[in-house]
């Protein structure tokens, strides 16, 4: 089925296009929820003539969208579930329940905006995707703990294995570059070895010449 699409999609295509989808797609989720229309003249006329003015509005929407993000900047919304010892939760963390923690945070999230492919059934933190615009999506971090001491513990331990992980990064550059620079020397020692026997290789030319 072609659709005319009525916002950015992710891997299907901008405002104002064209496209083809799935039949089931378009119904079940593109149409229902005003994100396109049907691909017919009588559409694709209408909406020409209101492109400019839903560009406009658009381009608003998304503005206020990147300052909304930047009050995310750094958010990590800590969620409370009972598990076993290890780890798995006796139940999972949805969308719904992200979006209440976004809320008791003081955060404009709803359901549909928090971008989860599978629910998240063990402790630990996560990075989620929250979509405040179609052409505004942000990354926040889910902290699933068994308790606010255990949270806190998580994010040292976290921090710690980003420091380590960095330290070892650096140590291996720091070796390559090391194995590169042993790798060149002989190279260079070639080339000066090189430069000083052309000398005597041409005083010894020069001689023969004179004879």
């Amino acid at each position: 089925m072609k659709v005319i699409l009525l916002e950015r999609i992710e891997r299907l295509g901008t405002m104002g296009q064209t496209v083809s989808v799935r039949p089931g797609y378009a119904r079940n989720c593109l149409l229902p929820q005003k994100k396109a229309l049907r691909a017919t003249k009588e559409n694709l006329d209408m909406f020409e003539k209101q492109r400019a003015e839903m560009e406009s509005k658009n381009e608003v929407l998304r503005v206020q969208a990147e300052e909304v993000s930047k009050t995310f900047k750094g958010l990590q919304l800590i969620i409370i579930r009972q598990a076993s010892e290890v780890g798995m939760l006796f139940g999972s963390v949805t969308a719904r329940d992200i979006a209440e923690a976004a809320k008791k945070a003081d955060k404009p999230v709803e359901r549909q905006m928090v971008q989860i492919d599978t629910p998240i059934k063990m402790l630990g933190l996560f990075s989620v995707k929250v979509k405040l615009h179609p052409e505004v999506i942000i990354d926040i971090t889910i902290n699933v703990a068994r308790s606010e001491a255990e949270a806190k513990v998580q994010v040292e331990k976290k921090a710690l294995e980003a420091k380590e992980a960095a330290k070892e990064a650096k140590a291996q550059a720091e070796k390559a570059i090391v194995e590169a620079i042993g790798t060149e020397e002989p190279a260079e020692k070639a080339k000066e070895v090189a430069k000083s026997e052309a000398p005597a290789e041409e005083a010894t030319e020069d001689k023969e010449d004179a004879k």
